[in-house]
């Protein structure tokens, strides 16, 4: 579960944004950290950029590449972070990508990509961290607003998200006997590297901002928060839960993002 006494935490897609955030906070709280990302060379800059509290002198954060998608990729992943520093006792996979497009203009390749990585990804890095995950751990997969608030052009992204709730739901079912924890947080507009290419597009910032009852976008550090605290022990008792993060977003409407897009580019 630990090495040299320390909780081991693998954050998948913590290159940038949501899980670089992650990775820093549970670094920072004291875990052992693996980095994990599509950007091998990515994940290992942001290991090493890690603060390191209190560990042996001989091991420290990793950063590996790993595609969500490849499942033999992600099998050795988890089999090489129990070799090497015990059975984890924390994952956390923020690995996502998105597109934009009408359904009846959808690409199914588009459609496969932004499923493949959201969803089956989510998938498999559950499957594997559930193998090797530590009795009382605890596994955390990034959902969407767009979970249950649909808009428009993002058909594959809001049906991948929602099936990533009901599969954290069926998993929590199933690894529950082991007292593994398993739930997903879902943000609401949060500037990353991921959504900052629409919030180039003029309006739509301010769209998503009015329809925010607090009045602002969200921070990666909060939504690293939430997640340092679904794998603390104070949240032993929750699992299958999905927590809305987005500054009450939901109650409220989504952005008409195609017409926005429309009237930039029309």
């Amino acid at each position: 579960m630990s090495t040299a006494g320390r909780r081991v935490s693998v954050v998948v897609g913590g290159a940038s944004g949501l899980g670089l955030a992650t990775a820093r906070l549970l670094a920072a709280s004291g875990d052992l950290v693996v980095v994990g990302d599509v950007d091998g060379d990515g994940a290992k800059r942001a290991a090493a950029e890690l603060p390191d509290q209190g560990g042996e002198p001989d091991v420290g954060h990793q950063g590996v590449a790993v595609d969500v998608t490849d499942e033999a990729a992600v099998e050795a992943l988890f089999a090489d972070v129990t070799a090497r520093h015990g059975a984890p006792h924390g994952v956390v996979n923020c690995a996502g990508v998105s597109t934009l497009s009408p359904v009846v203009d959808h690409d199914a390749g588009e459609w496969r990509r932004v499923v493949d990585v959201c969803l089956t990804g989510s998938f498999l890095v559950l499957k594997h961290a559930g193998r090797h995950v530590a009795d009382g751990g605890s596994l955390v997969t990034l959902s969407s607003l767009n979970a249950r608030q649909p808009g428009t052009g993002l058909a594959a992204y809001c049906a991948a998200k929602a099936g990533v709730v009901a599969l954290t739901e069926v998993t929590a079912l199933e690894l529950g006997p082991r007292r593994v924890r398993v739930n997903a947080v879902a943000p609401g507009l949060v500037v990353t590297p991921l959504t900052a290419p629409a919030m180039d597009i003029p309006g739509v910032r301010d769209e998503y901002v009015a329809n925010t009852p607090l009045g602002r976008p969200g921070r990666p550090e909060e939504i690293a928060a939430a997640c340092r605290f679904l794998l603390s022990d104070e949240a032993a008792w929750i699992t299958g839960e999905t927590l809305d993060i987005n500054g009450g977003a939901h109650l409220q409407r989504y952005p008409d993002l195609m017409d926005l897009v429309t009237k930039a580019f029309a």
